[in-house]
């Protein structure tokens, strides 16, 4: 079964496929502040995080239904696109974070909201634990009630890490 068929069946991304790309390596290590990173695997009628990208990193659509385009030499990682997606497809992750550890802005709609300093389990795509994370941070960048939930982890897990749940 094709990377579609896949999503088309489950509704979970099961694989990297176009629109669901990680920056590259050798600049992300570098970035202060961190990359973004979309996971938009269809082509939708879709841009806020296009006209949301303070910096112009996420490249301007030339049809409302093109998949983003980054220009990582422009992303700040400063989440704005994170907040604008309707779609949770859009997260930063910062690799310069700490030597073992990684930062993961991740967007955030549950109450309750969780404060700095509280430990969070850190889930897949399909919901899984993966990995504890602590929250180092939480945003409102557009005074939205839109939430980024910034998360420290291990950097082991950023290739899994999707979102975050309160632990009780």
């Amino acid at each position: 079964m094709e990377n579609k068929e896949k999503l088309f069946n489950s509704g979970v991304l099961t694989d990297r496929c176009v629109g669901a790309v990680l920056p590259p390596m050798d600049l992300w290590e570098k970035k202060t502040g961190g990359l973004v990173v979309i996971e938009c695997p269809q082509r939708i009628p879709c841009n806020p995080c296009s006209t949301g990208c303070p910096a112009g990193a996420v490249v301007p659509f030339k049809d409302i239904n093109d998949q983003p385009v980054i220009d990582y030499n422009k992303c700040t990682g400063c989440g704005m696109c994170v907040a604008k997606c309707p779609g949770l497809a859009c997260f930063v992750i910062d690799l310069t974070f700490a030597i073992d550890k990684a930062l993961m802005k991740l967007p955030y709609e549950m109450i309750p909201i969780p404060k700095k300093g509280d430990k969070v389990a850190c889930l897949n795509r399909v919901g899984e634990t993966v990995a504890e994370g602590t929250v180092e941070n939480v945003t409102e960048p557009w005074k939205d009630s839109t939430k980024i939930v910034h998360v420290s982890v291990d950097k082991k897990y950023i290739n899994d890490v999707r979102a975050v749940r309160m632990v009780k």
